[in-house]
């Protein structure tokens, strides 16, 4: 169970992930030692899965984002584990969700440009046998991204 201490480290955490443990401890009114034991019960357990720098699609030429709604062609056990194993291998992938309803995943792709972005969906995500429908969404802009969780 978390505490009022162990939200406080989580939200500095997803703002300032490289922050030291000395200005950690600072910010949530802790001394050291007892501050990078509560990180370190917090990696251990799970709460803390990993550390990522984000990044600027932008800034990397990836300029089209994309959220494309699948349907296999039979939702079985066995066609959804190759599919998963198969959309995991894509680097173009940023998320691919499990949906009930009409579609059985959505998949948010990143690409170069719209050429980039057709070409994944005809040579790589079509090319996947246990895909039946494709059905794609372009971001036009972004609103907001959170990527913080709320603690």
């Amino acid at each position: 169970m978390l505490d009022k201490i162990d939200r406080h480290i989580l939200r500095v955490l997803q703002q300032q992930g490289r922050i030291s443990n000395a200005d950690l401890a600072e910010r949530v009114n802790l001394s050291p030692t007892p501050c990078l034991r509560r990180v370190r019960r917090l990696e251990e357990t799970g709460v803390i899965a990993r550390y990522v720098a984000e990044l600027d699609r932008k800034q990397l030429g990836l300029n089209v984002s994309a959220y494309v709604f699948v349907r296999l062609q039979r939702n079985s056990s066995v066609n959804a584990e190759k599919f998963e194993s198969m959309i995991s291998e894509l680097e173009q992938v940023e998320e691919c969700s499990v949906l009930s309803g009409e579609y059985d995943y959505l998949v948010k792709v990143v690409a170069t440009d719209l050429e980039h972005y057709e070409a994944f969906i005809k040579q790589r995500l079509a090319a996947i046998e246990q895909v039946d429908t494709i059905n794609s969404t372009i971001v036009l802009k972004q609103v907001t991204s959170r990527h913080p969780l709320p603690v």
